[in-house]
């Protein structure tokens, strides 16, 4: 697996590279200068199970808002650089534990050599982005418009820049829209380089297409063994992209912990509002502390119980009453209106 190879880096109190568990990683998308607003944002990003914050740093506001944040969070803080250098030095020295740039559009030289030289000082990773939009002429040119070649490349560019100034505590991400342009570049830049990797589909779009965009992608990317860290860039609230992330890796196996929610289609044997109770379920079970317990939720009397056997427990609706199940076995009847509670009181008091 590519990701028990790469580079081990410290952002903050965490680790990535080397194997270590694949972090998740979102952004606020409130103004970072507005302190109570990013705060609030950013505490509720880490109940939902969120490893890694990033915030944007556009004006000197915002960069000095930064150390004023860390104070009151819990997580990593990445600071997203966009065109001004001073922005990137700013936000380090208020205390970002890692910074976003793209050097190609940062300007010259000289001004990557002065972002480097204050992250060499102070150890803090640079995580190189480079997006498929932002591709530099000379290398749409070489390549006959936007491919995975070509973003690999310009990556790579932007590594060496940094790496020609004397520094490595690097993290690389390349993004597309392109679902599968995204993956070959990941497999691409996998075999090239052992730095850690942040992957996920950029501008994927909204709750529904997004996830199913990021889905298929990650999906790909990560059973492949690629990628340190994730983000599920969703338009919508940030910890819909933490919660779809959770699942994704909890369904390749590679992370463990929470409560699994199964429930069955709907059919014409349903006679209760399944799908309103499974999304209450869903719902329910977030703030419960339980690790790999399955639960099944099934629309149907008849065929519930068998359906939900492989589950640790689980409810079957039937007309204005319901089952409780405990491993595929019938403990008893419950009146449609209590069957949520009864399933929480069990998992409340859950033992093995």
């Amino acid at each position: 697996m590519y990701r028990e190879h790469t580079k081990k880096i410290r952002i903050g109190n965490r680790v990535i590279g080397g194997g270590s568990p694949i972090l998740i990683q979102s952004m606020t998308n409130t103004r970072t200068e507005d302190v109570e607003k990013t705060v609030d944002q950013i505490l509720r990003l880490e109940a939902a199970g969120c490893d890694i914050i990033r915030c944007t740093v556009p004006n000197a506001e915002a960069a000095a808002a930064i150390g004023e944040i860390k104070k009151r969070i819990h997580i990593p803080l990445v600071a997203d650089i966009h065109f001004d250098y001073r922005m990137a030095i700013a936000a380090m020295e208020n205390g970002a534990d890692k910074i976003r740039i793209n050097p190609g559009n940062i300007g010259s030289r000289e001004n990557v050599a002065a972002v480097v030289k204050t992250a060499k000082e102070r150890n803090i990773p640079i995580r190189v982005g480079v997006n498929s939009g932002s591709l530099e002429k000379d290398l749409l040119e070489k390549y006959g418009g936007v491919t995975a070649e070509g973003i690999v490349e310009s990556a790579l560019d932007k590594v060496h820049m940094i790496e020609e100034l004397d520094y490595d505590n690097l993290v690389i991400s390349i993004k597309s829209s392109d679902v599968l342009m995204c993956v070959k570049a990941h497999e691409i830049l996998a075999q090239r380089t052992d730095y850690p990797l942040h992957v996920g589909i950029t501008e994927a779009g909204t709750l529904w297409s997004g996830n199913i965009k990021s889905s298929v992608g990650l999906g790909i990317i990560l059973y492949e063994g690629i990628g340190d860290t994730i983000r599920v860039s969703l338009t919508g609230d940030p910890v819909e992209e933490v919660r779809t992330a959770k699942l994704l890796l909890r369904t390749l196996g590679l992370r463990k912990g929470g409560i699994e929610v199964v429930s069955c289609p709907t059919c014409g044997r349903t006679r209760i509002d399944l799908i309103g109770l499974a999304n209450q379920v869903e719902k329910m079970v977030a703030d419960i502390p339980l690790d790999g317990v399955k639960v099944a939720v099934m629309g149907c009397a008849v065929n519930g119980p068998g359906e939900a056997r492989e589950a640790d427990i689980g409810i079957a609706g039937g007309v204005g009453e319901g089952l409780l199940i405990k491993k595929g076995q019938i403990v008893r009847k419950v009146p449609e209106s209590e069957l949520l509670n009864v399933l929480r009181e069990e998992l409340l008091h859950w033992e093995d």
